[in-house]
């Protein structure tokens, strides 16, 4: 059996996408420890990134989840090479804060860690969907 899994409202990604936001200002202007600004960090923008390519995009929730995963690990590699220094171009400092300055495997689990959990979310919102649609069926015929 496939499930195919409905994207969400737009409304949804913007709200997911917004609250996101403000959590992810919040720990990078308050929290400064070992755990909760880089790896929560990570996991967290990963999913604001989706939230944010739903709500301007019309992909499926299967390629926005690849698309994501795909950039994600792209922005880390780049990181690993130091394009800024191979390019010998010194980007403002808002820039290098988000795209960060040093690889790190404990990234991509994260990015990876925070897509799975996007997907999971999207796989039972979807199947509870269903489920409320079957329950809505079969009510109506008793």
């Amino acid at each position: 059996m496939r499930l195919k899994l409905k994207r969400n409202t737009k409304t949804s990604y913007l709200i997911g996408f917004l609250s996101l936001l403000i959590i992810e200002i919040l720990i990078a202007n308050y929290i400064n420890d070992d755990f909760i600004r880089p790896y929560l960090g990570d996991f967290l923008v990963v999913i604001l990134i989706y939230c944010f390519l739903m709500f301007v995009s019309k992909v499926t929730v299967i390629k926005g989840l690849l698309i994501v995963l795909i950039f994600s690990f792209t922005i880390e590699f780049i990181q690993l090479i130091n394009i800024a220094n191979v390019l010998g171009y010194q980007p403002p400092k808002l820039v290098m804060i988000i795209l960060g300055s040093s690889f790190s495997f404990w990234d991509l689990l994260a990015y990876t860690l925070g897509v799975l959990f996007a997907g999971s979310l999207e796989f039972l919102i979807s199947a509870n969907k269903k489920s409320k649609a079957r329950s809505m069926n079969s009510d109506f015929w008793q």
